[in-house]
């Protein structure tokens, strides 16, 4: 049976990717490593659009995160935590495990934040050091409006941090443009290699918290990366072989280019919306989707766990589950990285019939039609 991935990350790895992957490796001290590194930061540039340097980190996203509260803030520093689904709340678990006081936005999961609230907070508070967003909340399917948030953050002595981890490369990000001071990402989302790899981007404004930094850290110490990076080179061992993959996946999006590559993202996720209204579904959040990940309410009477574990272990299609509370309430299918139209078809096919199996009523081929006709 093949299998299909269409989980918010891992995602599916492009063969020329796997392919570099398998190659003896090399060792990471030499100029031939140095030289793929420097055109590994070029084309993450490129996708972060950005002309400051990306630190590479061998850990998951959440390494970086920690980074960006470790090497951004100090004692008595404060900071505003906007909770809009589970990974939101990670970035307050990571602030309160730091002892960093922060001003919680909670957000009703489905819904996003109203960027003025971040505007009041600020205009009160003259301590606040940092903003934590996330871009695109994995959990619930939801994208936060990071243009509007960084034009509130520009004139104030806040940094900007957004979690891009399944954002980047799936859904517009414009780091420079935008003004947004720090970005966040991993490799096992839209930049289609397995997990092990975390990026951060750095505005001179953001570096300029990090030289003053008191937090206790060590990995993940930006000062140490930044430095390294500037020499091309990294502070300690990185995953070499997951780098030289991570270049073969960043020339794809290269030479797509990354305008159509967003494009794509974009036809896609609309046309599994379509498919799932046309199924007679609801989606989880229709007024603040994303373009990476679609989260669709559970239909009554179907058992939610049941559907995503008939449909991973009888017909080898992976789609997602709900976390926390919405667990057995939603289930999620993506459509970043190198997932394709074909793919996301054989996932409609086989949710249509383990519906069918599970009791649910619609007119057989509905979905299989509408994104078909969606995404032609």
């Amino acid at each position: 049976m093949k299998n299909y991935l269409l989980t918010p990350g891992p995602t599916p790895v492009p063969p020329e990717s796997l392919s570099a992957m398998a190659r003896p490796i090399i060792h990471h001290r030499t100029p031939e490593f140095q030289a793929i590194l420097k055109e590994v930061e070029e084309g993450l540039k490129y996708v972060f659009q950005t002309k400051e340097s990306v630190l590479i980190i061998s850990s998951s996203g959440t390494g970086a995160m920690e980074g960006a509260v470790a090497s951004l803030l100090s004692p008595g520093d404060r900071a505003v935590v906007v909770r809009a689904g589970k990974f939101g709340e990670r970035w307050g678990e990571l602030c309160a495990a730091y002892g960093i006081e922060f001003t919680a936005i909670d957000v009703e999961w489905g819904k996003t934040v109203n960027p003025q609230k971040i505007k009041e907070i600020l205009e009160k508070d003259d301590k606040i050091k940092a903003v934590y967003v996330t871009l695109c909340e994995t959990s619930t399917g939801v994208t936060a409006d990071i243009q509007a948030i960084a034009k509130i953050t520009k004139d104030t002595q806040a940094v900007l941090v957004v979690d891009a981890i399944s954002a980047l490369g799936a859904v517009p990000l414009k780091t420079d443009e935008w003004g947004i001071d720090v970005v966040v990402s991993c490799s096992q989302k839209g930049l289609m290699i397995p997990p092990g790899l975390a990026f951060v981007s750095l505005s001179k404004k953001a570096l300029g918290l990090v030289e003053k930094s008191t937090l206790p850290k060590y990995y993940f110490n930006f000062k140490a990366y930044k430095k390294s990076i500037d020499k091309n080179d990294t502070p300690y061992t990185p995953a070499v072989n997951l780098v030289i993959g991570l270049n073969e996946a960043l020339k794809i999006i290269k030479k797509d280019g990354l305008e159509n590559v967003i494009a794509r993202h974009k036809k896609h996720a609309q046309a599994v919306r379509g498919a799932m209204e046309a199924l007679g579904m609801e989606l989880f959040a229709p007024d603040a989707f994303s373009d990476a990940v679609t989260s669709v309410k559970v239909p009554e009477g179907i058992d939610g766990a049941k559907l995503v574990k008939t449909m991973r272990d009888a017909h080898g299609v992976g789609i997602a589950g709900g976390q926390a509370q919405l667990k057995g309430k939603i289930f999620r299918i993506a459509t970043m990285g190198y997932i394709s139209a074909s793919d996301l078809k054989i996932c409609i096919q086989t949710l249509e019939t383990v519906l069918a199996e599970l009791g649910y009523k619609f007119e057989n081929g509905v979905g299989v039609k509408a994104f078909q006709q969606a995404s032609s």
